[in-house]
């Protein structure tokens, strides 16, 4: 989607590589199942367990973070906020938008490496 604006840390991501070296693959590749999965948890837990919505949003901008997606991370943190907050009409944008952005994300981490 051409209309979402993602931003990727190529440093932070080549930083990571260098870190875990021959682990960098197996490591990213769980990442990039980690977002899929903490956003599937966050769409459960959102209308019965705020809480634990706001941790998986917490988890999922960490995870984010430290592979250099950017806007994900702070897509994330906005979501976390705005839950913490009782936004619930952000919350729920912010919500709705998050698997377009986690899939754009996750294509532009693959061009990256």
């Amino acid at each position: 989607m051409s209309d979402i604006a993602v931003k990727i840390n190529s440093d932070s991501l080549f930083a990571m590589q260098d870190l875990l070296q021959e682990q960098f693959l197996p490591t990213l590749e769980f990442c990039l199942t980690e977002f899929d999965r903490l956003q599937s948890e966050v769409e459960r837990d959102f209308e019965v367990d705020i809480t634990a919505s706001i941790r998986h949003a917490h988890s999922l901008k960490s995870n984010a973070a430290q592979f250099g997606a950017e806007s994900l991370a702070e897509l994330a943190k906005d979501l976390e906020h705005a839950l913490g907050e009782g936004d619930m009409a952000l919350s729920q944008n912010l919500k709705n938008v998050l698997p377009a952005h986690i899939s754009a994300t996750k294509e532009a981490i693959q061009k990256v490496i």
